[in-house]
């Protein structure tokens, strides 16, 4: 299986990019797994415009013909059991490719919500992006590990 993350903004700390470090080098038994990130704009001056010009960034970033999942409060929030079910499917459908999309500070534009295949919630509360991209990391892992039966701390 083929996974993109197309990610809005850097991880400026150390401890973002450990973490996501040690998930991608887990990852690598189970698929081929590459991060874009688009450069991330000031939100506070002009949210509109941020959220355009972010939006164009990550629509670049999408390879044609992928699955593309984005990461959105209103989405559909699944179980770590369901989310490797779903996962598994795509790849029993012929949908091998899949493209996470986490936003930024602002969260998503109508135009890449509109690009998206799923819509796929963390949960109710607000995270940072940063958190939100080692989170789906770490679920993206150990959705492979439910899928091969391997052992996952629950």
């Amino acid at each position: 299986m083929r996974l993109d993350l197309v990610c809005v903004g850097k991880l400026k700390e150390r401890y973002w990019r450990e973490a996501a470090e040690e998930y991608l080098k887990r990852l690598g038994p189970y698929a081929r797994v590459n991060v874009t990130e688009v450069p991330d704009r000031d939100v506070t001056a002009d949210e509109t415009r941020a959220l355009e010009a972010e939006a164009a960034g990550i629509l670049r970033a999408i390879p044609e013909g992928a699955t593309v999942a984005v990461l959105e409060i209103g989405g559909t929030a699944r179980t770590s059991e369901a989310f490797a079910a779903w996962l598994e499917a795509l790849g029993v459908e012929g949908r091998s490719h899949v493209v996470f999309v986490v936003g930024g500070a602002a969260g998503l534009h109508a135009d890449v919500l509109a690009r998206a295949d799923e819509r796929i919630s963390l949960g109710a509360m607000t995270l940072p992006h940063q958190l939100a991209r080692v989170v789906v990391l770490e679920q993206i892992y150990r959705a492979f590990r439910i899928i091969r039966g391997e052992p996952y701390h629950r």
